[in-house]
């Protein structure tokens, strides 16, 4: 395995890497950030183009940066590996259970449980996201927030870190919830009802009282993803965050909450939402590839804006697939993989398309061992974490590369009788999706594209796959070089 890259304190330290490598894009045109941003990005993005950097934004004194984690180089790198597969190796090597005899034995344990030691974030007493500091007139009217879409219902920020506490346990939780902007001083907080932030809320709204929350923009890119991560409820992403970049993330007292931030943000906006207000959110360019639709939802309102003396403003846009978030849903497929595998050993491999925009579909390989092996498959992944939005769930046989597409669309065409393989089901739904027959509950289809066995029903003889004698491909193989083909 390759060694990981060097840690990355801040996002100005990526950009660097990225500069460095030819993969970011430093425009000086001016441009516009209703609009004109997006539709640049999106050609650039389905291109398989490199991060981009706008220096000049109409009506706003700093710099967009964008498409930053847009392939699967550039968000390997952000999360300090070579790639992605090599982080699940190692969080795979890091879940293996061992019980240490000898001396020696236990020497060699030791830097695991150092490294898991040392994820813990740390308080620092100053940090860059505080070198302005506003509190008298705190205002949103300088970030150069962007319009993504004509029909979206304004301006939104897409990518931020919003940092909230448990009323009664005072624990943490980071989460990336859009937020529409009202006006230079409230903030729709787009809190689906199954994220942790909206639980927090829950809570307070229960008791009658306001709850305090802090929006990081622009922490180092390990805590961007973590952000992200479906983390089990109150474990703390900071912690992830930690174990990514292999050094606990330092973090700030906020200047009128009683929060915590990323020391190393380029901005910090803190703030509070009160339990009985609520505002017509919506719509929005959606992940979906559609706009979701107006509903109401709680009101951020600002309290401080805190930042770099020199900050980049850090944004995403989302719509038809494929887009820059497709990489950060990628990551989780491979980051958690591991986990997936110590509830079912049995599963190969994984994959979520882009295209299936991460809850409507997903491609399992198995290790088969008995009948009806891939509906017990199908059946544990709709019941673990936020696999349970899962709209429909492929299941083949080891053999099979569930990364190809068209060896799955083969496995589906030539594996399955619908009558027998096909398995509906009912269930949550993510809040995004707009097709189930109610909000946020709906049916689900698993697809059992493995081989059939007797005991399945299956009366008659399963035929070879065709392929070739391996002693004809090494022929070829050596062959090969003089074709010229």
């Amino acid at each position: 395995m390759s060694s990981p890259l060097p840690a990355f304190s801040d996002l100005n330290q990526f950009v660097e890497l990225l500069q460095q490598r030819g993969q970011l894009a430093v425009i000086d045109e001016p441009v516009d950030p209703v609009l004109e941003i997006s539709e640049i990005c999106d050609r650039v993005v389905k291109r398989g183009g490199p991060a981009l950097l706008f220096r000049q934004v109409k009506g706003h004194p700093f710099p967009v940066l964008i498409n930053t984690f847009g392939s699967r180089e550039r968000i390997s790198w952000a999360l300090r590996c070579h790639d992605l597969d090599d982080l699940a190796r190692e969080i795979d090597q890091l879940l293996e259970p061992e019980i240490p005899k000898g001396f020696f034995a236990k020497l060699q344990l030791l830097p695991k449980i150092k490294r898991l030691m040392d994820t813990s974030s740390r308080l620092v007493s100053n940090g860059p996201c505080q070198e302005v500091i506003e509190t008298a007139s705190p205002s949103l009217k300088e970030i150069p927030i962007l319009q993504c879409w004509p029909l979206d219902a304004g301006r939104y920020i897409t990518l931020p870190v919003v940092v909230t506490r448990h009323p009664s346990r005072r624990s943490r939780n980071l989460g990336m919830y859009r937020l529409q902007v009202f006006d230079e001083r409230t903030l729709g907080m787009h809190w689906q009802r199954h994220k942790g932030g909206a639980h927090h809320y829950r809570v307070a709204e229960g008791r009658r009282s306001r709850i305090e929350a802090a929006i990081a923009l622009g922490p180092d890119p390990a805590t961007i993803y973590s952000a992200t991560a479906p983390l089990p409820d109150e474990v703390d992403e900071l912690l992830l965050a930690g174990f990514l970049r292999r050094k606990p993330v330092d973090l700030v007292k906020c200047k009128t909450v009683d929060l915590e931030v990323p020391a190393e943000s380029q901005f910090v906006l803190e703030g509070y939402v009160d339990p009985d207000e609520r505002r017509i959110e919506g719509p929005f360019g959606d992940h979906t590839g559609f706009y979701s639709l107006p509903e109401e939802y709680p009101v951020f309102h600002l309290t401080a804006v805190t930042r770099r003396r020199h900050p980049i403003y850090p944004t995403i846009i989302v719509g038809i697939p494929p887009q820059e978030d497709g990489w950060l849903g990628k990551a989780t497929e491979r980051l958690f993989l591991p986990l997936i595998r110590k509830t079912l050993p049995e599963v190969v491999d994984m994959n979520l398309p882009v295209e299936g925009i991460f809850h409507n579909l997903a491609i399992v390989s198995i290790d088969k061992k008995y009948p009806g092996h891939a509906k017990k498959v199908m059946h544990a992944l709709w019941g673990l974490g936020q696999l349970m939005f899962t709209k429909v769930v492929i299941v083949a046989d080891r053999d099979c590369n569930v990364q190809d597409l068209r060896e799955v669309a083969w496995r589906v065409g030539t594996h399955i009788d619908p009558r027998r393989d096909v398995l509906f089901s009912e269930g949550v739904m993510d809040v995004l999706e707009f097709a189930s027959q109610a909000a946020d509950y709906g049916s689900k289809m698993g697809i059992d594209a493995t081989t059939k066995w007797p005991d399945e029903g299956f009366s008659r003889e399963w035929p070879p796959v065709i392929r070739m004698s391996p002693e004809v491909k090494k022929r070829v193989d050596d062959l090969w070089p003089r074709l010229g083909l």
